[in-house]
């Protein structure tokens, strides 16, 4: 998986295409943040992907968390709209939060993108979280977002 996503990586400079994407704050009142690591790259990130052919923002949010996570149901709201040049594409990310869903494993898609889930409480985030996944959590935290370049 991890040559995958550098021919990709490599595909996204030469040919700059334009994508959309979400990532998706879960938070649990008791158990606080849902973030997950992936077997291709290291850290810790939040829950997200592309939008598919078809598919609205809101959709790809509620797959993403449905297929990494086993997310199913909850309250969804839009927090922000995000622009990123990052990796060589021009990729607009829609950031969002989910309350009040249910975990159910058989849901959750085992293609051994994701190596690990686990809810985080808001003082105890792992050391090696995403620089941008930390910043997006401080700005919810905070109730503002103060750029949008990701």
């Amino acid at each position: 998986m991890a040559w995958y996503h550098s021919l990709q990586r490599w595909y996204w400079k030469i040919r700059k295409p334009i994508t959309l994407g979400v990532r998706v704050i879960v938070t649990d009142e008791q158990k606080g943040v849902l973030l997950i690591r992936h077997t291709y790259v290291n850290g810790w990130y939040l829950p997200g992907g592309g939008v598919e052919k078809g598919e609205s923002f809101f959709d790809a949010a509620r797959r993403e968390v449905q297929e990494e996570c086993g997310l199913l149901g909850g309250q969804i709201r839009l927090c922000h709209l995000f622009y990123s040049e990052r990796e060589g594409k021009r990729d607009h990310i829609a950031l969002f939060h989910v309350t009040d869903g249910r975990m159910d494993e058989k849901w959750s898609r085992n293609d051994g993108e994701v190596a690990e889930k686990m809810f985080f409480q808001w003082d105890q985030l792992p050391e090696d979280l995403s620089p941008a996944t930390h910043r997006r959590l401080e700005e919810f935290r905070e109730r503002t977002f103060l750029d949008d370049r990701w």
